[in-house]
């Protein structure tokens, strides 16, 4: 078991191609979500799918007029349904339980041949009230998933370890 080639291989898919996602492929992205870990195992997530050509399109409009939203055939709307749950350290849970959710999704993604991109810009009142998500729940990202058009970048632009790990203490 190999994880490492799959992070390597991920990369932030802006251009699809047509062809649908088949749906073990989609279920096994969405099985490595369910697997994920979450705080105190709350698994406070939900995943709404929007594989609906029309929905898509409404949904790139509420992200921002971004193409490739509209254009992926699959748009998962990543929810976090405990938004008052606060762990020991001072953090929300359910963006960061959501964050490792969709983390193991995009990795299951490259295994399965597929491409995501994670979406931070759009308005969450307008994707709520295009998919029917109820209060309290929070829109966290929005994920789209398909089969790249584009290439991946010739290299990923990222420090140096040296740059971003101290060991013992912070220097």
């Amino acid at each position: 078991m190999a994880l490492l080639p799959s992070v390597l291989n991920r990369y932030s898919v802006r251009d699809y191609r047509e062809n649908a996602v088949e749906p073990e492929k989609l279920t096994r992205v969405l099985e490595a979500a369910r697997l994920a870990p979450s705080a105190r195992n709350m698994q406070d997530w939900r995943f709404v799918v929007v594989r609906d050509a029309a929905t898509r399109q409404r949904l790139m409009a509420a992200a921002n007029n971004q193409p490739f939203v509209g254009q992926a055939p699959v748009v998962i709307a990543c929810c976090a349904t405990q938004s008052d749950y606060v762990m020991r350290c001072g953090q929300p849970s359910g963006p960061i339980d959501v964050a490792i959710a969709m983390d193991h999704m995009t990795l299951q993604a490259v295994e399965e041949g597929l491409g995501t991109c994670w979406i931070g810009s759009f308005y969450e009142d307008r994707v709520k009230d295009i998919l029917g998500i109820p209060e309290p729940v929070r829109v966290i990202e929005l994920l789209t998933l398909g089969y790249p058009a584009d290439m991946p970048p010739a290299s990923k632009q990222r420090e140096p370890l040296d740059r971003i790990v101290a060991y013992e203490r912070w220097t």
